[in-house]
């Protein structure tokens, strides 16, 4: 059974950093991308950040680019997100995502999302 388990969000100021992590389990993880999304209310997925399956590449979203990091634990089937200096906060669900097949890379529709989230909310 495809299981992933994000954790890490709560409510933050601007200014504050966030790491996000991602469980994987029920599939060989070193198998697929890993992509990271969030959605905010109302909207449709935003891409975010992607690692390869070896983390010998990554690509991230213009609206985030130099302010995260993925990274990934093969040996520990998990997924980081390091969000720095958040600014301005979007409020948003955060999600992991696994590629559909090798060819994965960077179009969400390439992706399943399986998880519940983990929420980051801004704190006014």
């Amino acid at each position: 059974q495809l299981q992933l388990v994000e954790s890490g969000g709560g409510t933050v100021q601007p200014g504050w950093s966030l790491r996000l992590s991602c469980a994987a389990s029920g599939f060989s993880f070193s198998d697929y991308a890993m992509l990271w999304a969030r959605q905010a209310p109302g909207k449709s997925h935003e891409f975010i950040a992607v690692i390869k399956k070896d983390g010998s590449d990554v690509w991230y979203g213009d609206s985030v680019r130099g302010r995260v990091t993925i990274s990934r634990v093969n040996g520990m089937n998990t997924v980081h997100l390091q969000i720095t200096k958040l600014a301005p906060v979007t409020t948003a669900v955060y999600y992991c995502a696994k590629g559909k097949d090798s060819s994965s890379w960077l179009n969400l529709s390439e992706y399943d999302f399986c998880g519940q989230g983990t929420r980051v909310t801004g704190c006014s």
